[in-house]
């Protein structure tokens, strides 16, 4: 295979006080918070690392004139920037954030020679085909680096419970009427726990945590990956996780999708926890989920070593760029 040209492009942020203040800026909250990686770019440096695995020969974000012909193209970037001046004739397979919705962008495969554009899961894609058309639509699920999110077990577990929250719409009503009645809950029963949001930790933190927990209740209405489950999962942390069973994004409705079902656990099976709907739900089962912690009874590591790591996305992902190329040069 030709070498393959990966790009991850993002809109250059503007500068908000002085000209060329903005990485002043972008330093200092690094400092300040410690560096954050968004899902988006999580996705591009994982297919990165899986490449460098798998030995493939591949580069960077190289400038589009520069494409020689035949060589594929994968672009992973966050919006429609990723793929602004593009001319060049090369199919491209694109995703994953290019978008929230493909209403936002119906002509992508008019304005440019997008052939793929990828998602994560089963439920996602199929927004996207009734617009892209089920053959231009694929399935590519993102590699854990189970290298670096692995168990130890040379350190004690603290405490039992981890409570992950990440409430995209409507949060303080998520807050009443779903994290407070599983605290008051857990109080009930004399476990202990520690509260972790979404957007306010660095790595380093969560992964402290997940090597001092139990179990994990991993909260969220609806996830195209979930990141931070599956990377909960391959350092052995059992979940419980809420599974509400649709999309609630308000612009469905703008959107003329008004019923989606949904899932928080796209990559989940009986050897990674459980699953509740609702908090009478959560409370009928989750005696069960905990006695099958204390028992040693799941395996969540062993799900993701066998569906998402670096080596199997990457793989993956070769088969899609086969598919395209081999097509294309038909």
């Amino acid at each position: 295979m030709k070498k393959i040209h990966v790009y991850f492009r993002i809109r250059p942020p503007k500068s908000r006080y002085l000209p060329g203040d903005r990485r002043l800026v972008h330093a200092i909250r690094r400092l300040i918070k410690g560096e954050k990686v968004s899902g988006v770019k999580k996705v591009f440096i994982n297919l990165c690392k899986g490449f460098d695995l798998l030995q493939v020969d591949y580069d960077i974000n190289l400038p589009f004139n520069k494409i020689a012909p035949g060589e594929p193209v994968v672009v992973l970037g966050d919006g429609t920037y990723a793929l602004e001046g593009y001319q060049q004739p090369n199919p491209v397979i694109a995703g994953i954030g290019l978008m929230t919705h493909p209403a936002e962008w119906p002509d992508l495969m008019q304005e440019y020679p997008v052939a793929k554009y990828l998602q994560h899961s089963a439920w996602a894609n199929h927004i996207y085909i009734p617009f892209y058309g089920e053959a231009n639509c694929a399935l590519w699920p993102a590699g854990i680096d189970t290298g670096h999110w692995k168990p130890d077990g040379h350190i004690n577990k603290t405490f039992d419970m981890l409570i992950y929250k990440k409430f995209l719409w409507n949060k303080e009503h998520a807050e009443e009427e779903v994290a407070q009645p599983i605290i008051e809950k857990l109080n009930s029963l004399g476990l202990t726990y520690r509260e972790i949001a979404y957007g306010n930790y660095t790595e380093p933190a969560y992964m402290n945590l997940l090597k001092q927990c139990k179990a994990m209740i991993f909260l969220c209405e609806h996830e195209s990956q979930g990141f931070a489950c599956c990377e909960a999962m391959a350092m052995d942390v059992p979940v419980y996780a809420w599974d509400q069973g649709y999309w609630l994004d308000p612009n469905r409705f703008k959107w003329r999708t008004p019923v989606v079902k949904a899932t928080s656990t796209p990559f989940f099976d009986e050897r990674c926890g459980k699953k509740f709907t609702d908090i009478a739900d959560f409370k009928e089962h989750f005696a069960l989920f905990w006695s099958s912690v204390n028992k040693n009874k799941f395996a969540p590591r062993r799900y993701i070593l066998e569906n998402l790591t670096l080596e199997k996305s990457a793989s993956a992902m070769l088969s899609i760029i086969n598919s395209v190329y081999t097509n294309a040069s038909e």
